[in-house]
């Protein structure tokens, strides 16, 4: 799994002029699932999600995790994150999951997230998403399992 994380001063998801997913102060996660990705993918994701540490102490250090400032995680499938782009000037999609296998493992990582931490949004699955987000510092990370 690839999991492109955000730090968020606040960020939102529409649906057809409707919010349907929005958080204040965390992370906003683009979450692309691969063929090989399985349950423990997503178990060693959520992990990382919810213990990396990229918020800022007193000092101004990234030493604090989401759960540590008990901040929102909002999660958004995006299957663009696993294209092939080392060739050529068009992505290729053969190696990103298929819809079903994507579904399945997005829905199980929501679920646990949900188990494991009070403040957990989401987009939603294989719709036209508008994303929004106010981007703190800018932090943006790549995490792969």
């Amino acid at each position: 799994m690839k999991a492109l994380i955000q730090r968020a001063r606040s960020a939102r998801v529409e649906v057809a002029g409707e919010v349907v997913g929005a958080i204040d102060q965390g992370l906003l996660v683009l979450v692309g699932v691969e063929p090989q990705d399985t349950p423990a993918s997503v178990e060693k994701l959520l992990h990382k999600l919810l213990n990396y540490r990229v918020f800022s102490d007193a000092a101004g250090k990234m030493n604090l995790s989401l759960k540590d400032v008990n901040g929102g995680l909002l999660l958004v499938s995006q299957f663009t994150l696993a294209a092939d782009t080392k060739s050529g000037l068009r992505p290729g999609f053969s190696s990103a999951a298929s819809p079903a296998l994507g579904a399945e493992l997005f829905d199980l990582l929501v679920a646990q997230a949900r188990n494991l931490h009070a403040d957990v949004a989401t987009g939603q699955f294989g719709a036209d998403m508008q994303v929004h987000l106010i981007n703190d510092g800018p932090v943006t990370f790549l995490l792969e399992t």
